[in-house]
């Protein structure tokens, strides 16, 4: 199994960029906030149950899709400061264990774009953080900074592309269907 490991700040667009990668290659999509949204309905977010449970979660599914020999998953990703600093090498540790191999593909954006975008209807669908005063204190603390991700195979910029467009260029890149 391919694990697509889609990461960037909020707001970068990595959910909307995974549908449509998932549009092409068939793909499976695990957003990550399918964890979380179940999780936040017990726990308070950032508590020790939340952070250990949302990652057993992550990678319960990661060994399960890796064992099952799906050609594909898709994950959406945020690094900030709740995330284990050894979740990413547990993550490829999950998936090289089942034959799987992880592709990391980083989303960029002008923070200026993404404070523009952090109040959108689709982000509220998900409980997702809406308030540009929230990101900037975040950013400012550099909450978004306590997550060290390897060096992406592709870092998109979705300032500058549409989401076709940029799961097209993912897509090529890794060598997936288009």
């Amino acid at each position: 199994m391919r694990l697509v490991f889609i990461y960037g700040l909020p707001a970068t667009g990595k959910l909307t960029v995974a549908r449509e990668l998932a549009d092409i290659t068939g793909f499976k999509l695990f957003h990550n906030h399918l964890a979380v949204d179940l999780l936040l309905s017990v726990f308070e977010f950032g508590s020790k149950p939340f952070v250990e449970l949302r990652e057993e979660i992550w990678l319960s599914v990661f060994a399960q899709a890796a064992e099952s020999k799906m050609p594909g998953l898709i994950f959406t990703f945020a690094p900030e400061a709740t995330v284990r600093p050894d979740f990413v090498e547990r993550a490829v540790t999950t998936v090289s264990d089942a034959g799987g191999e992880v592709e990391f593909v980083e989303l960029i954006c002008p923070f200026e774009e993404i404070k523009r975008r952090i109040d959108s209807p689709s982000r509220r669908q998900f409980g997702k953080m809406v308030s540009a005063e929230l990101l900037d204190e975040l950013h400012a603390r550099g909450a978004f900074d306590t997550c060290s991700m390897p060096k992406p195979k592709i870092r998109i910029n979705t300032g500058a592309l549409a989401p076709a467009e940029a799961a097209a260029q993912i897509a090529a890149a890794l060598g997936l269907g288009l």
